[in-house]
């Protein structure tokens, strides 16, 4: 693996084209023919990129927060669906401007459309300002491999593998980070002001996201002792501000303090917005962006390196220490809304972009450069060792680098490159298990490309297929070669991207919601509508009916932002507890898996789902909140059979306004 870098290094540096050293393309001091080569290079290195993230990635469609960004835009253009509960009292759509720009999308070419569109714009905007990101503080060598490690290398941060920046849905994140990222490379580019100015646009779009890298580029402008300063004043000022109002009796506005109700319902909803819920796992992914960034200070001898890596361990230790406060105090209701501990991001993407440069500069080390770059790059692309220990011992050897001997120095050289050819032999070997294993997700593509991609999805595979692929292409001194090396990635990515891009569920589709136009036609715009059994998604209410949705946990992701939602959730699930326990106590749920106790009740929340009944009927439409009930159960009440070929067939709609007096009645 480690090789194939070491040569292109010697390549570039033997290379009499001065645009190949630095893979600039400079028309003054290149001929015709080395322009059109630099160009084809750099469409090559553009293509296998894209085959990898192809290989490595699936779109998922509107699913996770991205429904929820997707429900926040469509009530824009559907305004009965504001009386949704996610969106009645205060939500994540009061501080954003992407509901409006995606509400316009959606509105031109259609929810599934739009979604995708912007979700391949973001992405493509992320990944090309990170690699001028990279271009910026090194070669363009190692840029081409940075992106490759960032479409590989794990990207969640956080705890319990909720969030994860670049991620493979759309979301209001997906515009932030890009900003974000092009604020970064603004910056470096030598517009300091104008990098300011982008990443205080980028508030207005997520501004959980995006703070941290405005304090990032504060931390750039100032010198390192006043940016310490500065923080540890920031830091003190917000504990004082969280004794305060978790002590003065006036308690509003800012200063509102989040009572035991409230908070029981936050703790159990959303158990990663308090440090003390976080597992040592949490904590090993944590911990590991700081400790390679620095290792990539110690290697960097550019003074403007070393301080990026420093000013973004210190947004990603401040955040987690806001964090530590915001849970510990009170708890106060802004400090935990602003989720400070999301600013992890920065120093976890930074410290991905940094890894190719760094990698590349330890490579040259005469004692310890082969098997520190080994324990590096393995440490953040093998799942299968434990990358905080690698990257630690990554660290731990170039400090030790001085007092390593000649002899010794030679045999760590030849066990890492030792342990690397086995890895690859290992990696080789498997192969037959890999094609012959069952593909987990069929009806996206061919078996063949489902195989392909379940070798190269291991990480450090993709990356070998890039690392080869980038220094084998470079060796190439014929335009033409380089020509047909293009058309193979061109055709390699246009036969794997649709299987990536597709969408294998039909919500929100124009065909599922002709589908459904018989409940439509009877089910107001604005009524609150139950699926039974009860699911995590509201996404079949919310894009297929087009209707608010009584209750499920999507709907529930909102109660940090809000006492009133919060108290509301609870209701409704008191009312749902003759059908199911509540499904939104996540916390009860972990904890009891921890213990050991994770039976059918108990392992997953609200898994035991009762059947329907017309006395649970009743006592469902009982609330006057809910309105119509489907459910697969005839329990009478002259319910609407749905007759049409598909999931729902033979299932029934049940009208609460039928069965309010059908119960009295009876």
């Amino acid at each position: 693996m480690f090789i194939a870098p070491g040569s292109a290094l010697q390549l570039v540096k033997k290379s009499p084209v001065p645009a190949l050293a630095d893979g600039i393309v400079n028309p003054v001091q290149t001929g015709d023919s080395d322009l059109g080569r630099n160009i084809a290079l750099g469409i090559a290195s553009t293509l296998m990129l894209l085959t990898l993230w192809a290989l490595t990635h699936h779109y998922q469609g509107i699913v996770k927060d991205g429904e929820l960004y997707a429900f926040q835009a469509l009530s824009r253009l559907q305004p009965s669906l504001k009386s949704d509960l996610y969106l009645r009292n205060t939500s994540q759509d009061n501080y954003t401007v992407f509901s409006p720009l995606y509400a316009v999308c959606i509105g031109t070419l259609g929810l599934r459309t739009a979604a995708l569109v912007l979700f391949s714009v973001c992405s493509v905007w992320f990944f090309t300002v990170a690699w001028f990101f990279v271009r910026r503080l090194s070669t363009a060598e190692a840029a081409w491999i940075s992106v490759a490690l960032l479409i590989v290398t794990p990207s969640v941060y956080g705890a319990y593998q909720v969030f994860s920046y670049s991620e493979n849905y759309l979301s209001a994140r997906s515009l932030a980070e890009a900003l974000t990222l092009t604020a970064l490379a603004v910056h470096f580019g030598g517009w300091r002001r104008m990098a300011l100015l982008i990443a205080a646009l980028s508030l207005f779009v997520h501004p959980l996201m995006s703070l941290p890298g405005i304090l990032l580029l504060l931390c750039l402008w100032l010198p390192e002792t006043r940016a310490l300063t500065f923080a540890a004043a920031g830091l003190i000022a917000t504990l004082t501000f969280a004794l305060v109002a978790a002590h003065v009796p006036i308690r509003i506005g800012l200063a509102t303090v989040m009572d035991p109700t409230w908070t029981d319902v936050v703790r159990e909803r959303a158990q990663f917005l308090f440090l003390e819920y976080w597992m040592p796992a949490d904590w090993e992914i944590a911990a590991r962006p700081f400790v390679s960034l620095t290792l990539t200070a110690l290697v960097f001898p550019e003074p403007r390196v070393r301080k990026l890596c420093l000013a973004a361990m210190l947004v990603g230790v401040c955040g987690i220490i806001v964090a530590a406060i915001a849970g510990a105090v009170g708890p106060i209701a802004i400090l935990l809304q602003g989720q400070a501990w999301r600013w992890l991001w920065i120093p976890g993407c930074l410290s991905v972009l940094l890894l190719g440069p760094a990698a590349l500069r330890i490579w040259r080390d005469d004692r310890c450069g082969v098997p520190c770059a080994t324990l590096l790059i393995v440490g953040w692309t093998y799942s299968g060792v434990d990358g905080l220990a690698c990257v630690t011992g990554a660290l731990a050897l170039w400090l030790a680098r001085n007092h390593v001997s000649v002899v010794t120095a030679r045999h760590l050289r030849w066990a890492s490159i030792s342990i690397v050819t086995i890895l690859v032999i290992w990696l080789m070997a498997n192969l037959r298990t890999y094609i012959s294993a069952p593909i987990p997700e069929s009806g996206r593509e061919s078996i063949w490309v489902g195989r392909i991609r379940e070798f190269f999805a291991l990480g450090i595979s993709g990356l070998l297929l890039m690392w080869f692929s980038l220094t084998w292409v470079r060796r190439v001194r014929s335009f033409w070669v380089i020509s047909l090396i293009c058309g193979f990635f061109l055709a390699a990515s246009s036969w794997i991207l649709p299987g990536s891009m597709k969408q294998l569920d039909t919500v929100g589709s124009i065909a599922e919601i002709d589908e459904y136009a018989d409940w439509r036609r009877v089910i107001p715009a604005s009524s609150n509508v139950l699926l039974l059994p009860t699911r995590q998604s509201a996404s079949f209410i919310w894009f297929s009916l087009g209707r608010p949705s009584y209750l499920t946990v999507a709907q529930s992701a909102g109660v940090v932002f809000s006492r009133d939602t919060a108290l509301e959730v609870r209701r409704r699930s008191e009312v749902l507890l003759p059908l199911r326990d509540p499904d939104w106590k996540i916390l009860t749920a972990i904890l009891r898996a921890r213990a050991g106790t994770n039976g059918a009740s108990h392992g997953k929340p609200g898994s035991d789902s009762r059947p329907l009944t017309a006395s649970i009927l009743v006592g469902l439409c009982g609330d006057p909140q809910l309105d119509f009930v489907i459910a697969k159960d005839w329990v009478g009440y002259a319910p609407l059979k749905h007759l049409h070929p598909g999931a729902l067939m033979n299932w029934y709609l049940y009208d609460c306004r039928r069965v309010r007096p059908a119960s009295r009645t009876t």
